[in-house]
């Protein structure tokens, strides 16, 4: 019982270690097309619009 209660808890850690680093690769491609495309046209950043106040700000890296 011991072994499978160890072996549900190994499997389980595994499955969300992989979720995550899915999470971070996909993050990580989305900012390196953004980047790319930033290049590509020039650009020095991506504007966004802030629903509050309705202006235009750059966008951060954590966002």
């Amino acid at each position: 019982m011991v072994q499978l209660i160890v072996f549900i808890l190994i499997v389980g850690g595994g499955w969300l270690l992989y979720k995550r680093f899915v999470a971070d690769a996909e993050k990580l491609t989305s900012r390196s097309r953004e980047r790319r495309k930033e290049q590509e046209t020039g650009a020095s950043g991506t504007l966004v619009k802030d629903p509050e106040t309705g202006e235009y700000r750059v966008k951060r890296d954590d966002e």
